[in-house]
């Protein structure tokens, strides 16, 4: 029997509902597997670019690599997404590059509930992507800055690595993820603690309203 994953074991236990924080570097698929992920279990999801300044999606667009200057109100309101996610009782999805350790580390301070997906893509897989997306604003030729910057999760962030190529489509990648990290419990275990809440206030209601009539 496999042994249950964080996110599971939490979910189980009755801790903060889940955040998977999509990361990798552009072109490795993050946008596109983790909107399948959201949408295979009606989590909610947010798109790294939503929380970009326009100054910075301007640089980008000029073919301009960010400074660590840019990132940090980028990341910032990505962590207030995460943070307003979790007020709301709702497990979700977002993606971040979240190249460099210092980013991750912004992004999973105090945030016990955020799991760390890496879409492991080689260069020349992402620099065939590249060169055929369009209608994005990232250029191909940001490909050596991104490389550049790129620092692996190392094992003591616990990462979930996922090999990416052409070989599989976003869908299997999406639910061997589903799978291997058992989130379909995770949405049943969440369905259920939503379910126990519903009823306490059902029933606390329904007392004080009999109390009432007394």
């Amino acid at each position: 029997m496999n042994a249950a994953s964080p996110a599971a074991s939490s979910a189980a236990q009755g801790a903060k509902p889940p955040i998977l924080l999509i990361t990798g570097v552009s072109g490795s698929g993050k946008t596109t597997i983790g909107s399948l992920l959201a949408g295979r279990l009606g989590w909610e999801y947010a798109e790294a670019d939503a929380f970009h300044p326009p100054a910075n999606i301007a640089k980008m667009s000029a073919g301009h690599p960010l400074t660590d200057e840019d990132r940090w109100p980028w990341l910032d309101n990505i962590g207030r997404w995460i943070d307003e996610t979790t007020a709301r009782g709702r497990p979700g999805v977002v993606t971040s590059s979240a190249l460099k350790r210092v980013y991750r580390d912004r992004l999973l301070a105090g945030r016990p509930q955020v799991r760390l997906i890496y879409l492991d893509a080689d260069r020349e897989t992402v620099a065939r992507r590249l060169t055929a997306r369009n209608g994005h604003f990232f250029p191909p030729e940001l490909l050596d800055s991104q490389f550049g910057d790129l620092e692996p999760p190392a094992d003591d962030e616990h990462p979930v690595r996922v090999k990416v190529d052409d070989h599989d489509s976003p869908l299997t990648v999406a639910e061997r993820l589903v799978h291997a990290e058992q989130l379909e419990a995770v949405e049943a275990a969440h369905d259920r603690t939503e379910a126990a809440h519903s009823q306490t206030a059902n029933d606390q209601a329904a007392h004080g309203k009999e109390a009432g009539e007394a």
